[in-house]
This record gives C-alpha cells, sequence and structure tokens, in this order.
C-alpha cells in the first residue's frame, strides 16, 4: 500500500513570492511576510522546500524572468510543486494561466499549495484556479476601464485631463479627481504676446520662434527653445481659446472651466492666417451608443448622425440614425437603424434579467442569514490576531524599558527588536488582508441585485450617461447585424435569467389577486422554489468541504456565490 506521505515527499516544492510596486497589489502582504507565512504553512503540512524564489514585478503582462524559470524547470522535470500565497501571485494575464494549466494536463505540474486551497490535476481544481486568475486579470481590466470613466467624468466637468499646454501649469495641490489647469505666472502673458504677434499679420511662425527667444526668452518647460512645431501646435490648439478634444482625435468635445487664453474669434483668424481651410469643433450633439458599438458584418466601428425632416405644414420631425461606418469593408452591405428601435431592443434585453425589488429583499436577507455564524469565526481570527498584536507591542515596550534599565545589551536589544519589529509587522499586514470580507461580498451581491432590479428603469428613464453606464454595466461585445442588436450579457447577469423568468411567473399568478402580496408571503413562495435556490450536487458539497477544511475558511454556501460574482463590476 502506497503511504500519502512517501507520495507527497516525491514532489520538490518552490516557494515563490511576488510582489508588484504597482496600486494592484497596495493591500498584499511584503514579500518577506509573505515568505514567512508559507514557511509555516510548509512546517504545518510537512510539505519540503527545494528552493524560495521571489520577484518584485507585475504579473498582468507575460515576461516575468523568476516565474518563467519556475514553470521551465516544471516542463523540465527539476520540480512538480508550487507554493504560492494567493493563486493572483502566479498570474494575471491569460498567457501565464494558460501554461500553468497545461502543465497540470501534462502531468508535469502536479501540485499548487496556497494556504487555503491546494490544486491538483482534477478538473475541479483546474477549472477554479483558472477562475481566480481569470478574476485577477479580470480586476486589472476594469481599473483600466475605471481609470477611463473617471477621466472622462473629468472632461464632462470641464477640467482638462492631461499635461497643462505652454502657458499654464496643473493645479498639484488640489484635491484629487480635481486638479485643474491654472495660468502659468511666468508664462502665461509671454504665451498671450506670441499671439498678439500672430494675430497682428505682421510676422510668420518662423519670425515669431525668433522673436520669442530674444525678446521674450521663451522657452518649454523643459528649458529647450520653442521650436516651429511646438507654434504651429499652440497656434491650432482650441484650448487656448476655452475647448478641447479628449483624447485626441475620439471627436469628443468639451468646454473647459480653465482660464481662456484668446478668444474663439481670434482663434479662428489664427487659423485663417495659418492657411488652414478647417478648424476643429465641439460636436453640436452627443449620441447615446457611439464607440459603444461595432458592425457584426465588418467589424468597423457605429457611428451616429441626425437627420430632419420638414413638413409643408411646417411639422419639423428630427431622427437619429446609426449605421456603420465601412471603414473595414467599404462594400458592407449593413443599413442604418433608427435610435428608438435600438432603444427598445436594449431595454427588451435588459428585461430579461429584471428581478423584483421584493426578491432583492429575501435574496440578501438568506444570504445575510447564512453567513452570520461564519461571520463570527472571520471576527474571532481577526480577534485573535489583535490579541497576538497587543502582546507584541507589549514585548517591545518591556524590551525597551530592559535596555533602558542596562538590563540588556545594546546589541542584544537591536537583535530583539528587529525581531519584535519583523514580527508586528506581519500581523498588522495580516489584519489589512483578512478585512471585513463577508461585508464586502454582502455590499458586491447587493449592488448586482440591485442593478438587476433597476436595470430597465434606469435605461428607459435615465439621463444620457445613466443610458450608457447602464448598458455598459449590463453587457459588453455590442454587434450590429442586420439592424438587430446582439449584446454579451455579463456573466452573473446572464445566471439571473432564469431567476428572472421564474419570478416574472410567479408575479404574474399573483398580479388578479384584489389585496397586494405581503413580503413575508412572497419570501415564503421564494424559498419554496426549486429554480430560485437550487440544492448544491454532490461533486460541489465535496470542493465546498475542501476549501472549508483549510485555515482560511470560506462561508459553505459563499463558495458559489463568490464564483457566480467573479465576472461582475458594478
Amino acid at each position: 500500500m502506497i503511504n500519502m506521505n512517501d507520495e507527497v515527499m516525491k514532489i520538490k516544492y518552490i516557494l515563490y513570492a511576488r510582489k508588484s510596486t504597482e496600486s494592484e497589489d497596495r493591500q498584499v502582504l511584503s514579500i518577506d511576510s509573505q515568505i514567512d507565512e508559507l514557511k509555516i504553512l510548509a512546517q504545518r503540512t510537512s510539505l519540503k522546500i527545494d528552493e524560495i524564489r521571489k520577484e518584485a514585478f507585475s504579473a498582468k503582462a507575460p515576461g516575468r524572468v523568476v516565474f518563467n524559470s519556475i514553470l521551465d524547470d516544471v516542463e523540465a522535470g527539476k520540480t512538480q510543486g508550487i507554493i504560492v500565497w494567493n493563486p493572483d501571485r502566479l498570474s494575471r494575464n491569460s498567457v501565464d494561466t494558460g501554461r500553468i494549466i497545461y502543465l497540470f494536463d501534462l502531468g508535469k505540474l502536479q501540485e499548487i499549495v496556497t494556504p487555503s486551497q491546494v490544486f491538483r490535476n482534477t478538473p475541479n481544481d483546474k477549472f477554479l484556479l483558472n477562475l481566480l486568475c481569470s478574476q485577477a486579470k479580470l480586476e486589472n481590466d476594469n481599473k483600466g476601464i475605471n481609470v477611463k470613466r473617471g477621466l472622462k467624468a473629468k472632461c464632462e466637468r470641464g477640467i482638462y485631463p492631461a499635461p497643462a499646454p505652454t502657458g499654464y501649469t496643473n493645479d498639484k495641490y488640489a484635491e484629487r479627481g480635481n486638479k485643474t489647469v491654472l495660468p502659468n505666472l511666468e508664462r502665461f502673458d509671454l504665451v498671450r504676446k506670441i499671439f498678439d504677434w500672430m494675430l497682428s499679420g505682421n510676422y510668420t511662425v518662423p519670425q515669431i520662434r525668433i522673436k520669442s527667444r530674444k525678446e521674450l526668452g521663451l522657452t518649454m518647460p523643459n528649458g529647450k527653445t520653442i521650436g516651429h512645431n511646438s507654434l504651429y501646435y499652440i497656434f491650432s490648439n482650441p484650448f487656448y481659446y476655452g475647448s478641447f478634444e479628449y483624447p485626441l482625435k475620439s471627436g469628443n468635445w468639451y468646454k473647459g472651466i480653465h482660464k481662456p487664453m484668446i478668444t474663439e474669434e481670434e482663434y479662428d483668424r489664427i487659423q485663417v492666417l495659418l492657411g488652414r481651410k478647417g478648424r476643429p469643433r465641439p460636436k453640436s450633439h452627443i449620441f447615446a451608443f457611439t464607440g459603444m458599438m461595432r458592425c457584426g458584418e465588418c467589424g468597423s466601428a457605429i457611428t451616429a448622425e441626425e437627420k430632419y425632416k420638414y413638413q409643408q405644414n411646417g411639422n419639423t420631425h428630427h431622427y437619429i440614425y446609426y449605421h456603420c461606418t465601412k471603414k473595414r469593408n467599404p462594400n458592407c452591405s449593413q443599413g442604418s437603424i433608427e435610435e428608438k428601435e435600438l432603444r427598445k431592443q436594449v431595454s427588451e434585453s435588459i428585461n430579461t434579467v429584471e428581478v423584483p425589488t421584493q426578491f432583492h429583499k429575501w435574496a440578501m436577507k438568506w444570504f445575510k442569514e447564512g453567513n452570520e455564524k461564519e461571520a463570527g469565526n472571520i471576527n474571532l481570527i481577526i480577534t485573535n490576531l489583535q490579541k497576538a498584536y497587543k502582546a507584541c507591542v507589549n514585548k517591545i515596550s518591556k524590551l525597551i524599558d530592559m535596555r533602558a534599565s542596562e538590563e540588556i545589551t545594546d546589541q542584544e536589544f537591536r537583535d530583539k527588536k528587529s525581531e519584535l519589529s519583523k514580527e508586528k509587522l506581519r500581523l498588522e499586514e495580516l489584519l489589512a488582508d483578512t478585512g471585513d470580507r463577508i461585508n464586502k461580498w454582502m455590499k458586491k451581491a447587493d449592488e448586482m441585485f440591485h442593478f438587476a432590479s433597476m436595470a430597465k428603469v434606469a435605461f428607459e428613464n435615465g439621463d444620457l450617461e445613466l443610458r450608457k453606464s447602464t448598458l455598459q454595466n449590463f453587457g459588453s461585445n455590442l454587434l450590429l447585424l442586420d439592424k438587430k442588436i446582439s449584446i454579451t450579457i455579463e456573466k452573473p447577469l446572464l445566471l439571473l435569467k432564469d431567476a428572472s423568468k421564474e419570478l416574472k411567473r410567479i408575479h404574474r399568478r399573483l398580479e388578479p389577486r384584489r389585496k397586494p402580496v405581503k413580503q413575508m408571503d412572497l419570501e415564503r413562495i421564494y424559498a419554496q422554489n426549486r429554480i430560485l435556490l437550487r440544492d448544491l450536487d454532490s461533486n460541489q458539497d465535496t470542493q465546498v468541504q475542501n476549501l472549508m477544511s483549510y485555515h482560511w475558511t470560506i462561508p459553505q454556501n459563499l463558495i458559489y456565490f463568490i464564483l457566480f460574482l467573479l465576472f461582475y463590476q458594478p
């Protein structure tokens, strides 16, 4: 009979610790703390660490030297196991995740050990590992989206979200998100002077360049003299009369709140003097769905245009049509669709995941009741960590007293204090890393159900920005083909489709009643419905027990709810 301990001993483990300097890892344990915790884990589970490797490098793109060397060793058969603090330490990109799973498939990688889970070469383990790494990738992707949203929000408030042009400066002391552009006290009037020279019509751009250097001593922010291209850019930049386009060449124009240096009329005259026929202009109309859809036939972007129909009786009808730009294929056969019809189709799609507010209340109540016991367990862990932290602080205080009374030497004091300080830092990081997990999960669930119950109303009755954000949260990969829009619904919302259909059936059945159904009666009906509350199957039970057998206990009824929410970002 084969002893399992003997089999484990045959696996050679590499301990891998990683922390990026980027904001993605702000709350993650330091590399040294990861190594210390993983050593304790290895000792507790009788795993032999053959080598420790660490690196400070982001995992959101392939190319980590140390990580690749570990996978190369796995592929060469030199090691078969990896011990790591969390799956997101291994990968935040699809290429590295794919390679890890493939090494499992080949049988060369046998185990990935973390404090909360051991991943082996089984379908369930590989699926969960892939899902957790995909979640880490999704978090990175959403950060990029959130940054773009933040920049767009600044633009809509009239704040220029880029380095200030010559003659202006970015306000370094303003609150984050409100850093406006201010006139540069030393250069604003000098730049205005070169505009005056240009407006006089007596000087060419090369002549103004020479005059600005000799008479004004005007230079660029880096100290170099102004070149021809820089001057042309200044003279053709609408920012100086108060408008700006962001991003460049996007066609999205905004009215800035900064102090203009010239008037719009002066800007127009300069464009004529420069011999330019056209000039950048803000769009008079912002369309609801541009920038979100692509043509289902050729993949080009979808654009919009306004049309007016004038009747003999004096009535005027306004229409907005969306159609393919045909940039990728000039022979694209797709026609146009009116915005009213497009909004109707989107509203019908959103309606498929709509849930009543009564169900929202019941679902949150159900999750809260099921998680109260586990919340107590996590609070107990936090309490124990706080006690250990307090004891460590007391030891440091006593150590200082011992040194003051010369009970220990200076060298003994430094050595012991260094050890206790390291332990204090480790406990601080553990407290921060543990956090209020259940409250975060509950908040995320609440946001999802709130979105599902309010999305249709928000889309149909909200303003332009609310409609856009609702559609962005509802789905992605919007394709327009044969005047029909298809939307890839976000995964958690997609899983709500069956529940939404069943809820509509339940509420239709109750509609004929004269008296409104009480919330308590609805909750009883929800709780007895198999579709709304399916039992976990045997495979799920096994997976739950595996997850719950580790130090970082996860509530049983939250395991699959977490998977349900992994791809949902409000």
